[in-house]
């Protein structure tokens, strides 16, 4: 499958949100949405969910229209919409069922879905009584009760410890590995960059940036090289100096690290062998943009 927005306007009053978006995501590949606050992120999911109709443009599946109808959907917003003083069973149930399940569906599927995420023991309490992280994790359990065919998911990761984190990392995984469409906003991009090889970055209500990460990455420059090795073995000077490489722009030293500007990427090859004919090092790196530092360049400010 393949859900994509083509050509997206939407405007509330005198305010355009969305001029012209268009980005896609195939089932199987986790899709990072990323973009400032106000930039239209939110807007194009409930597009996708239906919830606002764009002024322009389309919702397709597969190049057609898409009916909804036929689909299984699972959304977790970044506003929680649990109710604090009812029982985790009562609210798993009443979700279920507007999910078109029926009461025994839904619990078979909590519970399996409750050992998962090592939740089990909070069947029987009231929401309030649980961490923020845990009831980050049953909002999300709701949000995938009905195995969704797509799962959205608006700042996922928001109060969860690693080992929560590494639950919710496992569990998305697996969706993308069962062919599920799975697309997810946030701002934390270091969960983003581990688990997503295609991400959209929207800014002022356009895709400024869509493609896959590793693509896009290998558009930067690729004239830094960072070369670790054991410290213990040069105390003091090493067996070079940068005037030994006129190739070399820069070179800088912290411990058992160098770092490496070269004049041109074309030198790569010429550089890691000088360097291992001198002196035993571990590994050669070439260090590329992360995701935050590509996202600050196409959204237009910090993350």
């Amino acid at each position: 499958m393949k859900l994509a927005l083509e050509g997206v306007y939407k405007n509330f009053g005198d305010k355009e949100v969305l001029k012209d978006l268009s980005f896609s995501v195939d089932a199987g590949d986790a899709m990072g949405l990323l973009g400032r606050n106000g930039a239209g992120k939110t807007t194009s999911i409930r597009i996708l969910m239906d919830i606002f109709k764009s002024d322009k443009g389309e919702v397709t599946l597969d190049g057609r229209p898409i009916d909804r109808r036929k689909l299984k959907f699972g959304y977790l917003p970044e506003e929680r919409g649990l109710y604090a003083k009812l029982k985790i069973a009562d609210q798993i149930l009443y979700f279920g069922q507007l999910k078109g399940m029926s009461k025994a569906e839904a619990m078979a599927s909590a519970r399996a879905l409750m050992k998962r995420l090592d939740a089990e023991q909070y069947m029987e309490n009231k929401l309030d009584t649980l961490s923020k992280g845990n009831q980050q994790k049953i909002q999300l359990l709701i949000s995938v009760i009905n195995d969704p065919d797509i799962l959205i998911l608006d700042e996922p990761f928001s109060g969860l410890d690693p080992v929560n984190a590494s639950l919710l990392k496992e569990l998305i995984v697996d969706f993308a590995s069962r062919d599920k469409i799975v697309m997810f906003s946030s701002h934390q991009m270091p969960y983003v960059e581990e688990f997503c090889r295609h991400v959209c970055i929207i800014n002022d209500g356009k895709a400024a940036l869509d493609g896959n990460i590793k693509d896009i990455k290998r558009t930067y420059p690729r004239n830094i090289i960072h070369v670790s090795f054991d410290e213990k073995n040069y105390p003091g000077d090493l067996p070079f100096k940068q005037a030994d490489l006129p190739y070399v722009s820069g070179m800088a030293r912290k411990g058992g690290e160098l770092t490496f500007t070269l004049k041109s990427e074309n030198d790569k090859n010429k550089l890691m062998g000088f360097v291992a004919e001198k002196m035993s090092a571990d590994s050669f790196t070439v260090v590329e943009p992360t995701l935050e530092e590509i996202f600050v360049d196409y959204a237009g400010g910090q993350v």
